[in-house]
């Protein structure tokens, strides 16, 4: 099965996905993780990525597509793949339907205001990493690590303001994508507000896994 992922940061894409990786036995595909094999592989297309990021710029649409197609031509996707960041925009899901045909598009959908609870929320441990948030994994201390001791702090882009900056981006991104593949009849919106094992549950009966 052929799956892409759309959701704003904060939906919960990446936790839904590793378990959707498990239940459908397929690989996660983000184009991050793309760029960074193929630079650490040296390939001709990871040196040109390498070049580009190295001047500070943002890989084009041409270069990108052609990494993605690289990739889905690889043995471990011959049982399918999820999708997670490409396509971005129309051009590059229109190049994506010339060489790899899409199954569905999962639109994890959540609005704005739970985006900004759920992150603004988060606190991180400076010495460990640890990851609390004050309503929903609250630290027993406020303002210290459980495992460590360490003092937690917010991170620069999980102030409001920084949040309501990536929305506005990934709506004007995103939403003619959405649109796009709703005309195709390839869309299902899954609703990200509940705990993850609701949204899975929702997520395998969009899927008819249920």
């Amino acid at each position: 099965m052929n799956l892409i992922f759309l959701g704003p940061p904060g939906a919960g894409k990446g936790t839904l996905a590793a378990r959707a990786v498990e239940i459908l036995g397929i690989p996660q595909i983000s184009t991050g993780a793309i760029f960074r094999a193929a630079i650490a592989a040296k390939t001709p297309l990871g040196l040109k990525v390498k070049a580009i990021i190295d001047e500070g710029k943002l890989v084009d649409d041409e270069t990108t597509v052609a990494l993605v197609r690289e990739r889905l031509s690889q043995e471990d996707t011959k049982k399918g793949y999820i999708l997670d960041g490409f396509p971005r925009t129309i051009a590059q899901a229109e190049a994506l339907a010339t060489f790899s045909k899409i199954d569905k598009v999962v639109n994890f959908d959540i609005p704005d205001a739970a985006v900004i609870e759920r992150l603004s929320g988060r606190r991180v441990c400076k010495n460990c990493g640890a990851n609390y948030h004050v309503l929903f994994q609250k630290p027993k201390k406020e303002g210290i690590c459980d495992s460590c001791g360490g003092e937690l702090y917010i991170r620069d882009d999980d102030r409001s303001e920084a949040i309501q900056k990536r929305l506005e981006v990934y709506r004007a991104q995103t939403a003619p994508l959405i649109e796009y593949y709703r005309q195709k009849g390839l869309l299902v919106d899954v609703d990200a507000r509940p705990a993850v094992e609701v949204v899975e549950e929702n997520f395998k009966k969009a899927l008819g896994l249920r």
